[in-house]
């Protein structure tokens, strides 16, 4: 099979995903997406190139999403590669003692280099959340004694116990503060499954408790059901805690907040704060089922919504509106996303659009069965009972 014949095939197989039964091996699935992902954004060293921009960076995000969709594949080698790289480059060789930076690129003066040093704290949760799996399904101790010694951090730097609201996650180890007045957070950082995975893995910590106060956010937040991208939890003149349009980003929701359906619509329905998120974020349906396309910004305060929002966001919304018992919309969102990805590829010589694909591969993976999360968090892949029934060599 040539070359060029051989991508096209893995292009059309877009449009005919495998059924579940059919990505049944120890070896790396038969996930085109997956492939089409690794080929374009996944080096041999690794690193996970977003090429869009001048600095050509890498993020932690990007590394850690990187790694959850190697483990979907069954790709253990491309799963090492691309965590060895994160360590060696985004903290020090050492993450058990440094949290990951959350960008790396080229600076200024044509050198690679961290270009910022804080922290992300959702990809230090997907990291220790793939670490987690790929130690379970995998048996690495190592993976998983990796995730450990990166929760500690989390706990330690990324954690933080509210006055009038409990524990909630700071987007980061610097800079989200201001002590005793002002916390900014980034809702979109705590999918529930990831959260309940991390209660199993320590049922006296404060997981649990956070995932209920991420279900108390967004309820707080969401006055026509439309997640904000980032808001801010002030404590008032006359005690107690309110929350507000964030004084950096306001009151928009956009890029960052359309991530809150994807987690929404992948929560399982047996756990018991899935019915509360899905009302809290019900107000993208009618926005999407009247125009045909979700929208590129909404203004969470006054219900108002501008643009036209780009693939990624079909796809983030097929999970959701499934969920929803909107299977319609769910097919109408999850044909425009294949569509206009299949477009992108087109265009040679240039990089597709890294965050359009990424959302992809969660809600079109989550979507066509090649994952699935269990109510404890742990993941459902098709491939995991055939590797676990072979016999030990």
């Amino acid at each position: 099979m040539n070359r060029i014949f051989s991508i096209w095939f893995v292009v059309l197989a877009l449009a005919m995903p495998l059924p579940a039964s059919a990505v049944a091996s120890c070896k790396t699935s038969d996930w085109p997406l997956w492939e089409l992902f690794k080929k374009h954004f996944v080096q041999d060293s690794g690193r996970v190139l977003d090429a869009s921009t001048k600095m050509q960076h890498s993020s932690s995000e990007g590394q850690s999403y990187g790694m959850f969709f190697a483990l979907v594949a069954g790709d253990e080698k491309a799963f090492d590669a691309i965590w060895r790289w994160a360590v060696d480059n985004l903290a020090g060789g050492d993450m058990a003692q440094r949290l990951p930076a959350w960008i790396w690129g080229v600076d200024d003066e044509k050198t690679w280099r961290v270009l910022d040093a804080n922290s992300a704290s959702d990809a230090d949760l997907w990291f220790a959340y793939a670490l987690l799996e790929a130690g379970r399904l995998w048996n690495r101790p190592d993976y998983t004694r990796s995730a450990h010694a990166l929760l500690r951090l989390v706990e330690t730097h990324e954690l933080l116990d509210i006055p009038g609201l409990g524990w909630m996650l700071l987007p980061g180890k610097e800079g989200f503060v201001t002590p005793g007045k002002e916390w900014r957070l980034n809702p979109s950082y705590l999918p529930i499954p990831l959260l309940r995975r991390l209660e199993l893995e320590y049922p006296s910590g404060p997981w649990k408790d956070l995932a209920g106060n991420t279900a108390k956010v967004l309820a707080r937040i969401t006055p026509y059901g439309l997640a904000p991208d980032w808001t801010a939890y002030r404590i008032q003149k006359t005690g107690g805690g309110a929350f507000a349009a964030d004084p950096v980003k306001g009151a928009t929701g956009s890029y960052d907040a359309i991530r809150n359906y994807l987690w929404a619509g992948m929560t399982p329905m047996s756990d018991p704060l899935f019915r509360a998120i899905m009302i809290s974020l019900d107000g993208m349906k009618p926005f999407t089922r009247d125009q045909g396309v979700p929208p590129e910004k909404v203004d969470t305060l006054t219900g108002q919504a501008a643009g036209e929002g780009p693939f990624g966001f079909s796809a983030a919304l097929v999970p959701y509106f499934k969920a929803a018992g909107e299977p319609a919309l769910a097919q109408l969102q999850k044909q425009r996303a294949e569509s206009m990805l299949r477009a992108s590829l087109n265009n040679t010589g240039a990089q597709p659009p890294y965050y359009d694909f990424v959302l992809s591969l969660f809600g079109m993976g989550w979507m066509d069965q090649y994952y699935d999360f269990r109510p404890d968090g742990t993941l459902s892949l098709p491939w995991e009972k055939a590797c676990l029934d072979i016999p030990a060599k």
